[in-house]
């Protein structure tokens, strides 16, 4: 017999069965798993990079660079590049008005210097960008399919490793018309061979690994080996490789601006070493004129190693690579 509160007790609240078969255990997707194990890949990178004081020195002052640089157009305005509306006297000495001296045209130098921050590193970036990724395409294809083309290319690769870089890009700066656009084509088709031999040695050393033979069991074409198994084991090499080439890009994008090869009416660090010259700073002893570039050249540089160096390191420790 039911007591009255047994009568009146409310039935319980059914609950939210699972959908699927019974049993299933609900799976995370793919593409959740890969964003996991990348942020976890990215958070153990970041992690050993900070032990490089190095390459925490060679960050910060790029990180300061490029912010300087984006900031230009606020701190010194687009007036500041005009030779007719110059502030000040010729090649005046730096003063409170003029941290860094006037040029020639008694433009400041401080602002020219932040104007040429912008292109400098514009062109190092890109025709470091492109040279890796020509000499990316380059060392996958000759490590993936040898015979005779890897021959041919390989040999083309020699050619342009013992041909001076620096001759080739004078060469096709002079050829081409003189643009910034010129100047990143010059750098990038030129500076690509290193790129593709320690690729193409990497690539090597990925094929030979178990999982490839595998993937042409399994019937994975080139396009998908290249794409989908040596690629992403080269990218590390591949991004410590661009660190390095942008440096030897900005300094070969000097050389030539130096030399008078590039666009005259963009101010370049290069540049304005250049104006310097035509001006006989040199002979007249007007050191403000000729220091902040060149150092500024050999700071930027010398940042981009230092970063390289730590993404090499972290990326192989066996090279060993002090801290």
């Amino acid at each position: 017999m039911t007591t009255s509160m047994e009568k009146h007790q409310e039935p319980p609240e059914p609950t939210e069965k699972p959908s699927g078969p019974p049993g299933a255990v609900r799976a995370e997707s793919p593409r959740t798993l890969t964003r996991a194990r990348r942020r976890q890949a990215a958070l153990r990178f970041w992690q050993q990079y900070r032990t490089h004081r190095a390459g925490l020195v060679g960050l910060a002052v790029l990180v300061v660079i490029a912010l300087l640089a984006l900031a230009a157009p606020l701190l010194v305005g687009a007036d500041s590049k005009s030779v007719t509306d110059a502030p000040g006297g010729p090649m005046e000495a730096p003063s409170g008005e003029f941290p860094l001296g006037t040029d020639q045209f008694g433009r400041s130098l401080l602002a020219l210097m932040l104007w040429g921050t912008r292109v400098s590193l514009t062109v190092g970036l890109l025709a470091a960008f492109l040279s890796v990724a020509i000499g990316t395409l380059i060392g996958i294809t000759a490590g993936h399919f040898k015979g005779w083309y890897a021959t041919v290319v390989m040999r083309i690769t020699d050619w342009f490793l013992v041909m001076p870089t620096l001759v080739l890009a004078i060469a096709l700066a002079t050829v081409l018309s003189r643009s910034i656009w010129t100047t990143i084509l010059a750098i990038g088709v030129t500076t690509w061979p290193t790129t593709a031999r320690l690729v193409r040695a990497q690539t090597l050393s990925v094929e030979s690994r178990p999982y490839i033979e595998r993937s042409r069991a399994l019937g994975g074409g080139h396009g998908h080996i290249m794409s989908r198994h040596v690629l992403p084991n080269v990218m590390p090499l591949v991004l410590a490789q661009t660190t390095l080439v942008i440096s030897t890009a900005i300094l070969t994008e000097a050389t030539l601006a130096f030399l008078g090869l590039s666009d005259p009416t963009i101010v370049s660090w290069g540049g304005l070493l250049q104006d310097a010259r035509e001006a006989g700073a040199v002979s007249s002893g007007n050191w403000w004129y000729l220091a902040p570039p060149g150092l500024a050249i050999a700071v930027v540089a010398l940042a981009f190693t230092l970063c390289g160096r730590a993404i090499e390191s972290v990326l192989n420790p066996k090279l060993g690579v002090s801290r």
